[in-house]
């Protein structure tokens, strides 16, 4: 079961990568102005544009959370011995990771807002499948250091 933890830390770490800095999104308005937006060049975007309270939200949101997400996991799968899989510091794992799916479910309404719209033209990028690969990865991985047997001793 280490070995697949691993491995799902490593995809869900390199994805997530690939994810804030790969395009999320097409958007295309009346056949001459596109935009393809990563989500760092979002944050960028709200930061630059004075808009600092919903750029440090995506940011935290987007980012951070996931970060310590996937950065929590894999101090408990590294930690000696099975009883810290069932601290409070995987829990907070649990929690954190409720935020992770976030972005992807404002992506998906975004473009269905755009569709329905008929303004523009939204077409999913391949950032958006990373982060969510990467959102799935991490999830599975804490879930299986919960399900980890206590240490007897």
């Amino acid at each position: 079961m280490q070995i697949l933890i691993a491995l799902l830390l490593f995809v869900a770490i390199f994805c997530f990568a690939l994810g804030i800095t790969l395009p999320v999104l097409h958007m295309q308005k009346l056949y001459f102005f596109e935009e393809t937006p990563s989500i760092l060049s979002l944050i960028e975007t709200l930061w630059l544009e004075d808009s600092a309270l919903l750029a440090l939200a995506v940011l935290l949101f987007s980012v951070v959370f996931p970060l310590l997400k996937l950065g929590i996991v894999f101090i408990t799968a590294v930690a000696p011995g099975a009883e810290v899989a069932h601290s409070p510091l995987i829990r907070w794992a649990g929690i954190l990771s409720k935020w992770s799916m976030m972005d992807v479910l404002l992506v998906a309404l975004v473009i269905t807002a755009a569709k329905t719209s008929g303004l523009a033209e939204a077409i999913v990028q391949p950032g958006l499948w990373f982060y969510a690969i990467s959102a799935v990865c991490g999830a599975i991985a804490a879930g299986l250091l919960k399900a980890r047997p206590r240490a007897r001793g």
